[in-house]
């Protein structure tokens, strides 16, 4: 038998919202459905302003089936209101689906980056979500959505803060009028104790950005 080398087989070809959502939890595009307990959509509507893309699911996120769930989630969801954004104009969605860990021994579960195989593997689902989407800006939580946009050559350190337009690279139907990268909200956690308010600040910093990037509401 072959082994899939990523999701087109299981895409439907003319996608909705409510198809998308379906199919997705069929995926076989990759190894890593094998140790998850499921793949893990977006949250948001199609309609939202700001696209805000992130790496993968993390432990909670795969037991609940949402992004941004976890810990990292709680520090993303303190930023956004800080910086003035709306959740509600908000679609959040991961570059990989599944969630890729390793054991840490009993039931803990420790995250590991996803491989560049993963996210070419998950790009067709990432493809169908761009073709629906018609946001205003997009945001980059880390090193791993900016290079499955940008390429391997991308560093956050280097390109964040930055309004820059959408790679030519990656052709969509309707890209977002500016993407600004910026750190995973994971890395405010990971950074030392002395160091993690001045994170914080700076993800703060970058999505009042984009915020202030943003055209004003229709209406």
């Amino acid at each position: 038998m072959t082994t899939p080398s990523d999701a087109r087989a299981w895409v439907p070809d003319d996608p909705t919202p409510d198809s998308l959502r379906e199919a997705l939890q069929a995926c076989r595009g990759c190894e890593l459905f094998e140790d998850a307990t499921q793949a893990v959509p977006w949250r948001g509507s199609f309609d939202a302003r700001l696209l805000l893309l992130g790496e993968q699911p993390g432990d909670q996120e795969d037991r609940q089936g949402a992004p941004f769930v976890g810990p990292a989630g709680r520090v993303l969801v303190d930023a956004l209101d800080e910086a003035g954004i709306d959740r509600s104009d908000v679609f959040v969605t991961n570059t990989v689906k599944h969630f890729r860990w390793r054991s840490g021994g009993g039931k803990r579960r420790i995250h590991q980056s996803p491989g560049r195989g993963h996210v070419e593997a998950c790009k067709p689902w990432l493809d169908a979500e761009l073709a629906l989407l018609r946001p205003a800006g997009a945001v980059l939580l880390g090193g791993t959505a900016g290079k499955a946009l940008y390429g391997s050559t991308f560093r956050v350190g280097e390109a964040r803060s930055v309004l820059r337009d959408w790679p030519e690279r990656y052709p969509v139907s309707h890209p977002p009028g500016w993407v600004l990268a910026t750190i995973h909200p994971a890395a405010v956690l990971r950074a030392d104790a002395g160091d993690r308010q001045e994170a914080y600040d700076g993800l703060v910093s970058d999505l009042r950005m984009a915020r202030e990037s943003l055209p004003p509401p229709p209406g």
